[in-house]
């Protein structure tokens, strides 16, 4: 699995880096589905909310809002964006995609989560 190079802003004002790595697989996938979508507006947001059998859930979807505190991080031209109050639940968290014939769909490896439930949507 290898891991796009990101591109650092160091402006003074931007938004801070986040610790989130999104694949090459996962970054094209996001592509095609922007493409789809017909917006350069958007990014993936990656965030942490309560819920889930074990605790905790991931969310990811496509947002067009900077908020306060937001992280980001470009990974050639696919902008990750992740809450303030996420980062520290997903920092060196992985983002993969999988189409096989057993599952499709985003993946998130996470270092951080103690334990998780069995249909791996929810964490602790």
């Amino acid at each position: 699995m290898t891991v796009n190079e990101t591109t650092e802003t160091t402006a003074e004002g931007a938004a801070p880096e986040h610790g989130v790595l999104l694949t090459d697989v996962a970054a094209d996938k996001v592509r095609n589905l922007l493409a789809q979508e017909g917006r350069e507006d958007l990014r993936l947001r990656v965030a942490v909310q309560p819920g889930g059998c074990s605790g905790l859930i991931y969310q990811l979807y496509f947002d067009e809002r900077m908020l306060d505190g937001d992280a980001v991080v470009d990974f050639d031209g696919v902008e990750v964006i992740v809450d303030k109050m996420s980062v520290p639940y997903l920092s060196g968290a992985s983002i993969d995609f999988s189409d096989t014939i057993e599952k499709q769909g985003f993946t998130i490896d996470n270092p951080n989560a103690g334990s998780s439930c069995a249909c791996g949507d929810s964490f602790s």
